[in-house]
């Protein structure tokens, strides 16, 4: 029985670490694909809003800016990968991506930290004004990705 237990224990083990395996070389998106706004708004109905849902909504504009943005000549939504690029899927190539994705990482939690504190100083209308701004360019990303 109790050699039963082992091998059964020690199989799981090896399906596990097959399966993480696997994962670490598989092609990872560019574009981090936790990037999505749900809806765009227009002027009147922002002005309904309360500012701490505009100081969220601004927000989540800053972040889909700052992960899109410096990519656009690769890609402007998530799914595109290094490999659907023609880029090799190399070690040394998920080494500088991976990178990439940790210091975007520890920018945005550290801006959201900043505008979290700062923010809320703003001026209502020119928030209003500035989420508008950022959803035209995010809305004229689609329609570039359109046209090439």
């Amino acid at each position: 029985m109790k050699t039963k237990i082992i091998l059964v224990s020690f199989s799981l083990f090896l399906v596990a670490n097959i399966g993480f395996a696997q994962k670490k070389d598989e092609p990872k998106s560019i574009i981090s694909d936790k990037i999505s706004i749900k809806k765009y708004y227009n002027k009147e109905e922002l002005e309904r809003l309360q500012k701490g849902d505009l100081l969220t909504l601004y927000t989540e504009r800053t972040e889909a800016l700052i992960e899109t943005l410096p990519y656009i000549a690769f890609a402007t939504k998530p799914g595109i990968t290094m490999s659907s690029l023609g880029i090799p899927n190399d070690n040394d190539n998920r080494k500088i991506l991976d990178s990439k994705v940790e210091a975007t990482k520890d920018f945005l939690e550290s801006n959201r930290g900043f505008q979290g504190k700062i923010l809320p100083y703003s001026d209502t209308s020119k928030l209003i004004s500035a989420i508008l701004f950022y959803e035209e360019i995010l809305k004229s990303l689609h329609e570039y990705s359109e046209f090439h």
